[in-house]
């Protein structure tokens, strides 16, 4: 080993461990709120109500047209994770500020964005748990057919960037309200103004066409044929980052 691959391999080292000095106190965050998910019956109630309906548009193509692919799923599930994430976000500030809670977080050695951070982590971490049982989905078709792979790879990450993005959202609405049910509906109302817009551009003028590149459905789909654009992963990594500055911000402000 010469003197400079020693040199890489330090400062890959290097790195590493200032990444997991960095992210310490947010995965610790993210796995005490993962956990609170699943004490209540909610996170189970959610994740049955998903599979029941991703598997009704799942199967229906699957044996009314006798498809053996997982278009029918991909092509709603942008809509299905509008309704769901909002619901799943709702009670992470709002819960803590209308309990108090959020002051003793405050004082905490944590700083906010590391609260904010954990808490979107813990919230995307929980929707790909939600998503993981559709892989029996992949293995059915799998079975019977020859499905082409980079649509589904495509598609599953595109689903984990848009939760991703939903959830961001769904955190900053969150932080706006101590009541959850109208974090819920703030949420909603946020995700399904993302996910409509490249659908009402069809009645605008063509030059207001450029809209429909702030749609989150415009971006997944592309990502859900397989193709794997720089752009479309800049647009998900916006909102997030965007929407996690916003939290940090109005968190930081009821200081």
């Amino acid at each position: 080993m010469n003197i400079k691959e020693m040199n890489v391999k330090e400062a890959a080292r290097t790195v590493a461990e200032r990444i997991a000095i960095y992210l310490h106190e947010p995965l610790a965050i993210m796995k005490k709120e993962l956990m609170t998910y699943f004490y209540t019956p909610i996170a189970y109630i959610v994740i049955t109500a998903f599979l029941i309906v991703t598997g009704f548009f799942f199967f229906k193509d699957f044996f009314y047209f006798n498809q053996a692919e997982m278009r029918g799923f991909f092509q709603f599930l942008p809509l299905i994770l509008t309704l769901v994430v909002p619901a799943i976000t709702m009670r992470l500030f709002a819960e803590e500020i209308h309990s108090g809670t959020i002051e003793i977080m405050m004082t905490l050695p944590v700083t906010t964005v590391e609260a904010v951070v954990g808490k979107f982590l813990a919230a995307t971490a929980f929707i790909s748990i939600m998503l993981s049982p559709t892989l029996f989905y992949l293995v059915t078709i799998v079975i019977v057919g020859s499905p082409d792979p980079g649509p589904i790879i495509g598609g599953y990450l595109g689903a984990i960037l848009l939760a991703g993005a939903y959830s961001a959202v769904g955190i900053l609405t969150s932080s706006l309200s101590r009541n959850q049910i109208i974090a819920f509906i703030g949420g909603l109302a946020a995700c399904f103004f993302l996910w409509l817009i490249d659908k009402i551009t069809i009645f605008l003028p063509n030059k207001l066409s450029v809209l429909e590149y702030f749609g989150t459905d415009y971006h997944f789909r592309n990502i859900s044929r397989g193709i794997i654009d720089s752009r479309d992963l800049v647009y998900f990594l916006s909102i997030i980052v965007i929407s996690i500055l916003l939290t940090t911000k109005i968190l930081d402000d009821r200081r």
